[in-house]
C-alpha cells in the first residue's frame, strides 16, 4: 500500500507548483472527445476506489457520487492522512455545497490553484468539472512529489519510465499517450522490477490487446494496482488520453518506489566504493614503484661504495667506463621513475583530499622523504666513487712511474756495483811495486769518490721504494726485497772500501808517488763520468705533466741543460788532453806503459762512448718533450671546447630555471591552456637534450685524456647534470600542480572565473613571488575575499581555525594548492560517512546490519565482494548468522576508524 501521509506533509516545490499551474488550466474542449472522457471516467473512478476501499467504501458514478461532498472529503482524508472539518449531514443543496467547499478549501491549502472549478458545478454533477477536480487531486497527491534527477512531476515520471524501459526491445517511451498503445511499456515496467511475473520475450508488438490485458491483470493481482484502463479503448483510440495514462503509470511508480530508493542507495555506494578501489590501486602502485626504486638504490650504493683497489691504470679506467655507463644508461630511467613517483604521490593525495578521504601514509621507509633521502645518499656515493676513481687513476699513474723509475735506477746501480766486491777484496798490492801500490791507493781514492757520488743514487732508490710502500704499490714485496739487497750490498761495499784503504795506507810509505797526470786524470774523469751517467739518467727519465706550464718548465730545464754542454765538452777535451800528455811523456822518455791508468778504470774510450750516447739522447729528449707539448696543447683545446659548451649550457639552464619560476607565477588562460603551454614548454626544453649529450661527449674526451682541471670555466659536468635534472623535475612538478588544480576544479565544481579570482588574489598578496603566503599576507588575502578575520577576538579565532586547515604543520606559510583546497572546501559538498551509512541502511531494509545476499543483490559483483571481504561481523543483539557491520565499514572509508 502506498503511504501518502509523509509525502503530503512536506511543502510543494517551485517546479511542481509551476507544473500544476499549467495542468490546472483545464482544457474543457478536450473532454468533449467521448473516447477520452470515457477513459478518464474509468481511470479516475478506479484510482479513487483504490484509496476509498481503505475506508471501506467506493464510488460507482464519478460525477454523481461526489455531489454531496461526503465521499470527496473522505477521499482527501485517506490520501492526505489528515482530518478535514466535520462534514454536514443534511440533504439540502446548501449542505452539499458547504461540504464540497470544505474539500476544495483543503485542496487549496495544499498549494493547489483551482481554476474555474466551483462547488456548485460539482454539486450539479458537471462531469467536466468533476473530472478536472479529480485530475487536480491526482496531480497534487500522486504525481507532484515524483522526482528523478532534479526533474519533477510529469517530466520526472516520464524520465523514470524511460530509464526503466530503456533496455527493452520495441519500447521507446516519449510521451504518455501513443508510446503505451502496444502494451509493451507496461509489461517492461513490471518485468524490470518483478521479472518473475512477466515472460517479456513471449510478448508480440503486433498483439497490443493481449499485452495490455496481461499487464493490467498482473498489476491488479500481484502489485495491488487496480485496473484503471480498458485495453480495447486504448487500442481503438488514435491518441489515448494522457491524463488517464499518467494516473495509471503513477501507481506503478509508487508501487516500485521502494526499489527506486534501493537503486539510488546502491548507486551512491558504488560511486563511493569505486573511488576507494581506485585510490587503493594507486596506493599499491606507489608502494611497488617505491619498493622497486629503493631496492635498486640499495643494490647500487654498495657497488658505488666498493673501494677495491686495482693494480693498473687500465683496470681502473675499465671501472671508470663502467661508472660512465651507469651514469648515462642505468641511472636516467631511475631519475624518471623518481619524478613519476613524486607526481603519483601528489596526485593520490589530491584525489584523497577531494573525495574526503584521509591522507595516504606509505608504509614505513617508503615516504617520498625516505626516497629523497636514499636518493641523496646515492648521489653522495656517486660523487665519492667518481672522486675515488680519479684519485686512484692518479695514484696508479704515479705508482707505475715510480716503479719504472725504481727499476731503472736499481738496474743502473746494480750494473755499477757488479764486480766491485771482487775488486775490493783482491790483494794485488801485496806483490806490486811501490809505484803500483801508490797507484792502487790513488785508484782507491778515486773509487771512494765514485762511491760517494753513488750514495745519492742509493738514497734515491730507497726513497722511491718508501714512496711506493706509502702509496700501497701492489708489488711492494719485490721492490722491498730488491731495495734491501741493494742497501745490504752498499753496506758491504762501504766496509770493504774502508778495509782496502787501510791496507793500502799501511804500504803507502813503501810506494813512490804516482804520476800526477794519471792522478789528475782519474780525479777529473771520475766526476765527469758520473756527471755523464747522471745526465743520461736525466735524459732517459720519464715525466708526467698535466698542463702546458709544467711541460714548458721541463723544456726550459732541458734547454738550460743543453746550454751547459759546451762547457762539459771543454772538460771532456781537457781530460782527454791529460791522457794525451801521458802518452806524449811516455813516448818522449821511452817509458813502456802497462796500457791502463792505474788510478781509474775510466778510459778515454769509455768517456767518448758515453759522451756520444749522451749527445744522441739529447734530440730524443727534444722529441719527447715536443710530443708532450703537442699533447698538452691538444688537452688545452679540449678544455676550451668543453668550457665553451659548458658556459652556454650553464647559462641556458640558469635562464630556464628563472623563466619557469616566472611562468609558475604569471600563468594566464584556462588551466587546460596552461597545461598545454607547460607541456609545450617541457617539449622545447627536452629538445635541448642533444646539447647536453654533446657536452657529455666533450666531457668523455676530457676524462679519456686524463684532464683533471679546467681554468676556462667554473662549471663541472656534475654541476650541470644536477642543474639539468633539477630543471626537468621543476617543470614536471609545475605541470603536476596544474593537473591537480584541474582535478580540484572538476571534483569540487569550481568555475574557471573562481580559479582566476583565487589565483589573482593569491598572486596579488604574494609580494616576493615565492609561491607561498606568510600569515599576515594570507590574512589580507582572506579579508579581500570577504572573510571576517579582522584584528579582534572573534576574527583572530576564525583566522586561527582557517590557519589550522591550510597550514596543519604550523610552518607559517600557505601554498597555492592549500589555498585552493580551502576555498573549494568552503564552496562545495562531498559524500560523507553519514550519507553512506544512510544508503546502506536503505539496502538493509532499515536494519542495523546487512547480509551478504543483500549486498550481492543490490551491488555489482566486484563491489559486493569488496564490501563482504572488508565488513566486520555484526555483533548486536539483533544479529543473524552472516550479519555484517556496515556502520563501522562506512566510517572507516572516511578515516574515522581502521578497516
Amino acid at each position: 500500500m502506498v503511504d501518502y501521509h509523509a509525502a503530503n506533509n512536506q511543502s510543494s516545490t517551485g517546479g511542481a507548483q509551476t507544473y500544476m499551474e499549467q495542468e490546472n488550466d483545464w482544457d474543457r474542449d478536450l473532454l468533449l472527445d467521448p473516447a477520452w472522457e470515457k477513459q478518464q471516467r474509468k481511470t479516475f473512478t478506479a484510482w479513487c476506489n483504490s484509496h476509498l476501499r481503505k475506508a471501506g467504501t467506493q464510488i460507482e458514478n464519478i460525477e454523481e457520487d461526489f455531489r454531496d461532498g461526503l465521499k470527496l472529503m473522505l477521499l482527501l482524508e485517506v490520501i492526505s492522512g489528515e482530518r478535514l472539518p466535520k462534514p454536514e449531514r443534511g440533504k439540502m443543496r446548501v449542505h452539499k455545497i458547504n461540504n464540497v467547499n470544505k474539500a476544495l478549501d483543503f485542496i487549496a491549502s495544499k498549494g493547489v490553484k483551482l481554476v474555474s472549478i466551483g462547488a456548485e458545478e460539482i454539486v450539479d454533477g458537471n462531469a467536466k468539472m468533476t473530472l478536472g477536480m479529480i485530475w487536480t487531486i491526482i496531480l497534487r497527491f500522486a504525481i507532484q512529489d515524483i522526482s528523478v534527477e532534479e526533474t519533477s512531476a510529469k517530466e520526472g515520471l516520464l524520465l523514470w519510465c524511460q530509464r526503466k524501459t530503456a533496455p527493452y526491445k520495441n519500447v521507446n517511451v516519449q510521451n504518455f499517450h501513443i508510446s503505451w498503445k502496444d502494451g509493451l511499456a507496461f509489461n517492461a515496467l513490471i518485468h524490470r522490477h518483478r521479472p518473475d511475473l512477466i515472460d517479456y520475450d513471449s510478448l508480440r508488438k503486433d498483439d497490443p490487446v493481449t499485452n495490455l490485458n496481461n499487464a493490467f491483470e498482473v498489476a491488479e493481482k500481484h502489485l495491488d494496482i487496480p485496473k484503471m484502463l480498458d485495453a480495447e479503448d486504448i487500442v481503438n483510440t488514435a491518441r489515448p488520453d494522457e491524463k488517464a495514462i499518467m494516473t495509471y503509470v503513477s501507481s506503478f511508480y509508487h508501487a516500485f518506489s521502494g526499489a527506486q530508493k534501493a537503486e539510488t542507495a546502491a548507486n551512491r555506494i558504488c560511486k563511493v566504493l569505486a573511488v576507494n578501489q581506485e585510490n587503493e590501486q594507486m596506493m599499491e602502485d606507489y608502494e611497488k614503484l617505491a619498493s622497486d626504486l629503493l631496492e635498486w638504490i640499495r643494490r647500487t650504493i654498495p657497488w658505488l661504495e666498493n673501494r677495491t683497489q686495482e693494480k693498473t691504470v687500465n683496470d681502473m679506467q675499465a671501472k671508470q667506463e663502467d661508472f660512465r655507463d651507469y651514469r648515462t644508461v642505468h641511472k636516467p630511467p631511475k631519475v624518471q621513475e623518481k619524478c613519476q613517483l613524486e607526481i603519483s604521490f601528489n596526485t593520490l593525495q589530491t584525489k584523497l583530499r577531494l573525495s574526503n578521504r584521509p591522507a595516504f601514509m606509505p608504509s614505513e621507509g617508503r615516504m617520498v622523504s625516505d626516497i629523497n633521502g636514499a636518493w641523496h645518499t646515492l648521489e653522495g656515493a656517486e660523487k665519492g666513487y667518481e672522486e675515488w676513481i680519479l684519485s686512484e687513476i692518479r695514484r696508479l699513474e704515479r705508482l707505475e712511474h715510480l716503479a719504472e723509475k725504481f727499476h731503472q735506477k736499481a738496474a743502473i746501480h746494480e750494473s755499477w756495483t757488479d764486480g766491485k766486491e771482487a775488486m775490493l777484496t783482491q790483494k794485488d798490492y801485496e806483490t806490486s811495486t811501490l809505484s803500483e801500490v801508490k797507484a792502487l791507493l790513488r785508484k782507491h781514492e778515486a773509487f771512494e769518490s765514485d762511491l760517494a757520488a753513488h750514495q745519492d743514487r742509493v738514497e734515491q732508490i730507497a726513497a722511491i721504494a718508501q714512496e711506493l710502500n706509502e702509496l700501497d704499490y701492489y708489488d711492494s714485496a719485490s721492490v722491498n726485497a730488491r731495495c734491501q739487497k741493494i742497501c745490504d750490498q752498499w753496506d758491504v761495499l762501504g766496509d770493504l772500501t774502508q778495509r782496502r784503504k787501510e791496507s793500502l795506507e799501511r804500504t803507502e810509505k813503501q810506494l813512490e808517488s804516482i804520476d800526477e797526470l794519471y792522478l789528475e786524470y782519474a780525479k777529473r774523469a771520475a766526476p765527469f763520468n758520473n756527471w755523464m751517467e747522471g745526465a743520461m739518467e736525466d735524459l732517459q727519465d720519464m715525466f708526467i705533466v698535466h698542463n702546458i706550464e709544467e711541460i714548458q718548465g721541463l723544456i726550459t730545464a732541458h734547454e738550460q741543460f743543453k746550454s751547459t754542454l759546451p762547457e762539459a765538452n771543454k772538460e771532456r777535451e781537457a781530460i782527454q788532453a791529460i791522457q794525451s800528455e801521458v802518452l806524449k811523456i811516455a813516448q818522449s822518455n821511452g817509458i813502456k806503459l802497462s796500457g791502463a791508468n792505474p788510478y781509474t778504470s775510466i778510459t778515454p774510450e769509455s768517456i767518448d762512448s758515453k759522451w756520444e750516447k749522451a749527445m744522441a739522447m739529447v734530440p730524443q729528449r727534444d722529441n719527447a718533450l715536443q710530443e708532450e707539448l703537442n699533447k698538452q696543447n691538444n688537452n688545452d683545446t679540449l678544455r676550451a671546447t668543453f668550457a665553451s659548451q659548458a658556459n652556454v649550457v650553464g647559462a641556458y639552464i640558469q635562464a630556464k630555471m628563472e623563466e619557469i619560476g616566472r611562468i609558475s607565477i604569471e600563468m594566464n588562460g584556462t588551466l587546460e591552456d596552461q597545461l598545454t603551454n607547460l607541456k609545450e614548454y617541457q617539449k622545447s626544453i627536452m629538445s635541448y637534450m642533444p646539447e647536453i649529450n654533446k657536452l657529455e661527449s666533450s666531457h668523455q674526451h676530457i676524462q679519456e685524456a686524463l684532464i683533471f682541471d679546467n681554468q676556462y670555466t667554473s662549471y663541472t659536468m656534475e654541476h650541470l647534470r644536477v642543474g639539468w635534472e633539477q630543471l626537468l623535475t621543476t617543470i614536471a612538478r609545475t605541470i603536476n600542480e596544474v593537473e591537480n588544480q584541474i582535478l580540484t576544479r572538476d571534483a569540487k565544481g569550481i568555475s574557471q572565473e573562481q580559479l582566476y579570482e583565487y589565483r589573482a588574489s593569491f598572486n596579488h598578496f604574494d609580494k616576493d613571488h615565492s609561491g607561498a603566503l606568510m600569515a599576515e599576507e594570507f590574512k589580507a588575502c582572506l579579508i579581500s575575499l570577504g572573510y571576517d578575520v579582522e584584528n579582534d577576538k572573534q576574527g583572530d579565532s576564525e583566522f586561527a581555525r582557517i590557519m589550522g586547515i591550510v597550514d596543519p604543520n604550523g610552518s607559517g606559510a600557505v601554498t597555492f594548492q592549500a589555498f585552493i583546497d580551502f576555498m573549494s572546501s568552503e564552496t562545495t559538498d562531498t559524500d560523507t560517512a553519514d550519507q553512506v551509512i544512510a544508503s546502506f541502511k536503505i539496502l538493509a531494509a532499515d536494519k542495523n546490519f546487512i547480509t551478504p545476499d543483500e549486498l550481492r543483490r543490490e551491488l555489482p559483483p566486484d563491489q559486493a565482494e569488496y564490501c563482504i571481504a572488508r565488513m566486520a561481523p555484526y555483533s548486536g543483539p539483533d544479529a543473524v548468522p552472516g550479519a555484517l557491520d556496515y556502520m563501522s565499514f562506512s566510517t572507516a572509508l572516511y578515516g574515522e576508524s581502521d578497516l
